[in-house]
C-alpha cells in the first residue's frame, strides 16, 4: 500500500511539474497575437518578429509563427521580454521563502497551495484582456512554481529515501519536465489557431485541477502526524554556504545558461544566417527531446551500477554542453543545427539527473533529511539563467555577436566542469545518526536519544 501510494504521489508531482512547464511554454505563439490585438493591430498582421534581440523567451519552439502587428516597437520588444521574464523573476525571489516554509510545515500542504496557485494563474491568462492581466498572470504562475516544483521535488526525494529508486523518481520527473517544455508550443499554437485564444489554458486549468484533487485525496494535508515529529530542517542560509551544495547549484546554473540564452536568441540567427523557414525555426528544439529523454535513462542506468560516479556524469555532462554550445554558430543549415542543440540537451540531462540526488544525498549525511530548502535553491540556479535569458541574451548578440554568446556559454561550461571533481568523495561520506533515524525509524537507545524524543513530544 505504501509503495502504491508513493508511486502515484510521484505521478501527481510528475503531472504538477508538466503543467508548469507547459503554461510556462505554451504562450510562446501565442503572446505576440495577444498583444497585437490588445493593441488593436489585428495580430493576423505583419511578418515575424525576430526572436533574437527582443528577449521573446523562446519563440523559435513555436510550430507556428511568432507575428507582431506591423508598428512593432522598442518599447513593445521590452515588454515581451520582460513578460516573459516575470516568472523566473518573482519565483527567484519567493524560493528562500517557500523552501524554509516547507521544511516547516511538510510538503504536502505547499504542493497543494503551488497547484492552486498556478490553476489561478492560468484561468487568469485564459480570460486576459491586458498586458497587465498577462503580466499579473505570468507572476503569479512564478509564484505558484516556487511552491508547487520546490515541493513536488522535495517530496519525491522525501518518499524515495534509498538509491538508486530515488534517482529513478527524480529523472521521471526531469523527463517529464522536458516533454512539458517542449510540447506546449506546438500544443498552445495549435489549439489556439483552430480553437481560440482561451482554449490551451482551459485545458490546462482542467487538468491542474484533476490533479490538486487527486493530491487531497493521496495525501490530504494536516491529515496525517508525521510531521509533528519530523525534525526541523536545516535553515537555507547555513545550506547555501556549505561548499558542496554550493558546487551543485553552480554547475546546475552554468548548465542551464545556454538553454535559456538560445531560446531567445536563435531564431533570429537561424534567418539571418541560414535563411531558415517558419517551420524550420519551429521544429529546432522539438528533436532535443528524445536525447534529453535518453540522457536521463543513461545517467540512472549508470548510477545505479556505479554510484561513486555520479560526479563524473555532471561533468561529462558539462563538457558536451560546452562542446556542443561552441559548434552551434559554425552550422550551415537547419539539419546540422540540430546536432548540437541535441547535445546541449543530452548533456543538460547528464547534468539535471546526477545531481539532483546527489543535493538530497548531501543533506541526508551533512545535515537533516529535510529537503524543502535544498530544493529551492535548486530551484532558484534554474531561475538565475532563465530570468536573465529573455532580457540579456539579446543584448550580448547585440553588442559582441552570436558566436561570441555560444563560445562564451561554452568556455564556461568546460571550465566548470573540473570544479565537480570536489564531489569527488561525497559518495564515501557516512550517514550521520540524524534526528530523523531517532524520532521516526529507531527507538531511543539511550539517555541523550530519549531526552531528545521527549523534547520533540512536547
Amino acid at each position: 500500500e505504501a509503495r502504491r501510494q508513493r508511486r502515484l504521489l510521484l505521478m501527481v508531482v510528475c503531472v504538477a511539474l508538466l503543467l508548469d512547464n507547459m503554461l510556462y511554454m505554451v504562450i510562446v505563439p501565442i503572446i505576440p497575437d495577444y498583444i497585437a490585438a490588445m493593441r488593436g493591430g489585428g495580430g493576423t498582421a505583419g511578418p515575424s518578429a525576430p526572436a533574437g534581440g527582443n528577449g521573446s523567451g523562446g519563440g523559435n519552439r513555436s510550430l507556428l509563427p511568432a507575428r507582431y502587428p506591423p508598428a512593432t516597437g522598442s518599447n513593445e520588444d521590452v515588454q515581451i521580454g520582460v513578460l516573459f521574464a516575470s516568472k523566473a523573476m518573482l519565483q527567484l525571489l519567493v524560493n528562500p521563502l517557500s523552501g524554509t516554509l516547507i521544511d516547516r510545515v511538510g510538503y504536502e500542504a505547499p504542493l497543494l497551495a503551488g497547484l492552486a496557485v498556478l490553476f489561478l494563474s492560468t484561468a487568469t491568462f485564459a480570460f486576459a484582456e491586458n498586458y497587465a492581466t498577462l503580466f499579473a498572470a505570468r507572476s503569479l504562475q512564478g509564484l505558484g512554481s516556487a511552491f508547487a516544483d520546490t515541493a513536488g521535488i522535495a517530496l519525491i526525494a522525501d518518499r524515495y529515501a534509498e538509491e538508486p529508486a530515488r534517482s529513478r523518481a527524480l529523472g521521471t520527473a526531469l523527463a517529464c519536465i522536458s516533454l512539458g517544455t517542449l510540447a506546449a508550443p506546438p500544443f498552445g499554437g495549435v489549439l489556439y489557431e483552430f480553437a481560440g485564444k482561451r482554449v490551451p489554458f482551459l485545458v490546462l486549468a482542467c487538468v491542474c485541477l484533476l490533479d490538486g484533487l487527486m493530491l487531497l485525496v493521496l495525501a490530504p494535508p494536516g491529515g496525517t502526524g508525521a510531521r509533528a515529529n519530523m525534525p526541523v530542517g536545516t535553515p537555507i542560509h547555513r545550506l547555501m554556504i556549505d561548499p558542496y551544495i554550493a558546487v551543485v547549484a553552480g554547475a546546475l546554473a552554468t548548465c542551464n545558461i545556454p538553454l535559456a540564452f538560445l531560446e531567445p536568441t536563435i531564431a533570429n540567427w537561424m534567418k539571418d544566417s541560414m535563411g531558415a523557414s517558419e517551420w524550420e525555426v519551429g521544429l529546432t528544439w522539438l528533436p532535443a527531446f528524445f536525447p534529453h529523454v535518453l540522457g536521463v535513462y543513461v545517467t540512472v542506468q549508470l548510477a545505479a551500477a556505479y554510484p561513486h560516479l555520479q560526479w563524473f556524469y555532471g561533468a561529462l555532462g558539462m563538457a558536451i554542453i560546452g562542446a556542443s554550445s561552441c559548434l552551434v554558430p559554425a552550422c550551415r543549415n537547419f539539419g546540422q543545427v540540430i546536432i548540437p542543440l541535441c547535445g546541449i540537451c543530452f548533456g543538460n540531462a547528464l547534468v539535471d539527473t546526477a545531481l539532483l540526488p546527489t543535493l538530497a544525498f548531501l543533506v541526508d549525511v551533512r545535515h537533516v533529511s529535510v529537503y524543502g530548502s535544498v530544493y529551492a535553491i535548486a530551484d532558484i540556479s534554474y531561475c538565475v539563467a532563465y530570468a536573465l535569458g529573455p532580457i540579456v541574451a539579446g543584448q550580448i548578440v547585440h553588442t559582441m555577436g552570436f558566436a561570441q554568446l555560444n563560445l562564451g556559454m561554452g568556455l564556461a561550461n568546460v571550465l566548470y566542469a573540473p570544479v565537480l571533481l570536489f564531489l569527488k568523495n561525497v559518495c564515501q561520506m557516512k550517514p550521520s545518526h540524524s534526528e530523523r533515524n531517532i524520532l521516526l525509524e529507531e527507538g531511543p537507545k539511550g539517555l541523550y536519544d530519549t531526552i531528545k524524543m521527549e523534547e520533540r513530544k512536547g
